[in-house]
């Protein structure tokens, strides 16, 4: 088949995947194979600029390449591999940021919301952080980066540098990359308040247990409004049931929005059945997780081997890139 175009997208190491990572981008991730040539990255130098110790750095990368293999990326047709396997990211890097104005990244939101929260901790590479996140999208020649509106300027900002290198060398070297705007669902926590993450250890592990699963489930914060059992709920304002409406099947869907509402059916069965059909739907993740994981070397394999793809192509584009600046 034909593919459209090629995708580009990464992430930071952050260990194993929880269900926000999942819905947020993992399902997507797997999704867009069928349609394009997808080049994804673990993008473990992005996470030098906040990090405060790098011990765990490298079991982080382990574990989540393990959870995006287990939840169906395919290496044989996607390159997937880890950001510093590919040395000439930090050359583009360095060259791009010869054309990027100081002003326009310290102006940046979303620089001024790291510096909130790294008070302590402002370095280069946490301004230069867009300059190396276009790096990684146009090293590859990609036509496609998915994103949620939210993150829309950021991929703006990237066809702006990439604008501004090919109008001051004269040159088509680069490509502007397009958006491709995803509809990425803000998941809550089991706090219902903020957004899914292990910073605020309110998330539920995709390879949790079973048992795990269901502990984390009964701690979720269904509609704060129902004090009793006789309460009458509002699904419409519960964790849990927009959790049920993606993991659970349709008809139990419709009785527990019906029952909730008169009572019928109270918080603790309605998460007992949502941590069941949960578990269920993550059986065979798991599954092919423990199967992958019986030899870890064969997941830093299929990560060097995607390195070795990503490098033919990126040597490629450094080449008319170095062209174009004229380096001797």
């Amino acid at each position: 088949m034909t593919k459209k175009g090629r995708v580009f997208s990464g992430a930071r190491p952050t260990g194993r995947q929880h269900l926000g990572n999942y819905l947020g981008a993992i399902k997507n991730y797997v999704a867009l194979q069928d349609n394009y040539d997808c080049v994804y990255c673990i993008v473990d130098l992005h996470a030098l600029t906040t990090v405060e110790t790098t011990a765990d750095l490298k079991q982080n990368t382990y574990e989540m390449a393990l959870d995006w293999l287990a939840a169906g990326i395919r290496p044989e047709e996607t390159t997937l591999f880890v950001q510093s396997h590919v040395p000439q990211v930090t050359e583009l890097h360095t060259i791009l940021s010869m054309v990027t104005p100081l002003g326009k990244l310290t102006d940046l939101p979303t620089f001024k919301e790291k510096v909130r929260q790294n008070e302590g901790n402002i370095n280069y590479g946490l301004v230069g952080y867009p300059v190396l996140m276009t790096a990684d999208i146009v090293l590859y020649r990609s036509d496609v980066v998915p994103v949620g509106i939210d993150q829309a300027p950021h991929i703006e900002f990237a066809r702006e540098i990439v604008r501004s290198f090919n109008y001051r060398f004269q040159t088509k070297a680069l490509l502007e990359p397009q958006m491709k705007n995803t509809e990425i669902p803000k998941v809550l926590g089991i706090d219902g308040k903020e957004k899914m993450g292990k910073s605020l250890n309110n998330h539920i592990e995709l390879a949790a247990t079973p048992d795990e699963t269901r502990l984390r489930v009964m701690q979720m914060v269904t509609d704060p409004q129902r004090m009793k059992r006789t309460d009458p709920g509002n699904p419409d304002i519960c964790n849990v049931f927009s959790m049920h409406k993606i993991f659970t099947p349709a008809e139990d869907v419709e009785m527990i929005n019906r029952e909730c509402r008169v009572a019928g059916i109270g918080c603790v069965d309605c998460k007992k059945r949502f941590a069941e059909n949960l578990n269920k739907s993550l059986d065979p993740f798991r599954t092919r997780r423990a199967e992958i994981g019986k030899n870890p070397e064969d997941v830093w394999d299929i990560l060097h081997e995607g390195a070795k793809r990503a490098r033919v192509i990126a040597e490629k584009t450094m080449q008319d890139v170095r062209a174009a600046v004229q380096l001797p």
